[in-house]
């Protein structure tokens, strides 16, 4: 294990495993020339980078079980060259963070936290908040309709909204209208929520052309990976008013988020919390558990990604 991971994951590995804990040793890079020989598995969150210089470490290295859906930091092609499966932790998050996502959606057009700032400082004894922007009437497109995009909109179904979503190709049992543009989606609505993956066909997607397509009544929330949105773009589209506001859960340089970012009022920023509850965090590390110990009995990964050279 690179680095520390939640305690359901330790205890879990420690009861079926030798589990090497590589942050805790005084010297890294001496530990690491010792037991990399003989590591047959690794389980990891996101914040190793996990490429060829990486597994040239570990000759004998079998399987990476990784904490959450996203596998960017992972050179999963390279993994699969080598016949290294990988597994992620996708449907036992996809509730909890299609939640956030709505929440974020309500929270950035009506300022929630805004007007509870204002509140705490005493304002409101001044004068009432300003007027917000409403989320009636709009129209409301995803980037990436995977699981997490279909229970969002599934949800911003619940509230009236129409959907439409662009994506590699159109989904065939998908009712909501597909466009082959993210422009083109843009265009067409108020609401852009990229739910998108890291990778280098996603990278830097959102970019000055789609934000301008959706206009400075247009809402920009990105819950999925902050690598999908080129950053200069957004903050100078939000500087010039280009679109109304965003909502963000995640960035490209995590936890480094943009001066211009948190300087900005109206905008809503998290740290990167999208899954992060106790009850759903504690699913995810047992995941990474479970897709070790049936590896190593011989079942094969629970959840390979698709990369991954496992066929059942």
């Amino acid at each position: 294990m690179p680095a520390q991971m939640p305690p359901v994951v330790i205890e879990g590995l420690e009861r079926q495993f030798t589990l090497h804990k590589a942050w805790e040793a005084p010297d890294r890079e001496a530990f690491l020339r010792e037991v990399g020989p003989t590591i047959r598995g690794i389980a990891l969150g996101g914040h190793t980078k996990v490429d060829a210089a990486f597994l040239d470490r570990f000759p004998k290295l079998e399987i990476v079980s990784s904490f959450g859906v996203g596998y960017d930091y992972i050179d999963a092609v390279e993994a699969g060259r080598r016949g290294i499966i990988v597994t992620n932790t996708p449907d036992v998050l996809t509730d909890e963070v299609a939640d956030l996502t709505v929440g974020l959606l309500i929270a950035t057009i009506r300022q929630l936290p805004q007007v509870d700032r204002y509140l705490r400082e005493g304002r409101w004894l001044e004068k009432p908040y300003p007027l917000t922007a409403t989320l009636r009437g709009r129209k409301v497109g995803i980037l990436g309709l995977g699981r997490i995009g279909k229970a969002v909109a599934k949800r911003l179904e619940a509230f009236g909204l129409p959907i439409s979503y662009h994506g590699r190709s159109r989904q065939e049992d998908v009712a909501y209208d597909y466009y082959p543009t993210l422009v083109g989606l843009a265009e067409a609505v108020d609401v852009l929520i990229s739910v998108a993956p890291g990778s280098a066909e996603t990278d830097r997607m959102v970019n000055a052309e789609v934000l301008r397509a959706l206009g400075p009544n247009g809402v920009f929330v990105n819950v999925g990976r902050g690598s999908v949105v080129d950053e200069p773009a957004l903050i100078e589209a939000l500087r010039s008013k280009t679109i109304l506001t965003a909502g963000l859960d995640v960035f490209a340089d995590e936890p480094r988020v943009p001066k211009e970012l948190i300087e900005m009022e109206h905008v809503v920023l998290l740290p990167h919390v999208g899954s992060a509850s106790v009850e759903t965090r504690r699913a995810m590390g047992q995941l990474v558990v479970d897709n070790l110990v049936s590896w190593f009995a011989g079942k094969g990964p629970l959840t390979p990604v698709a990369e991954t050279p496992y066929r059942r």
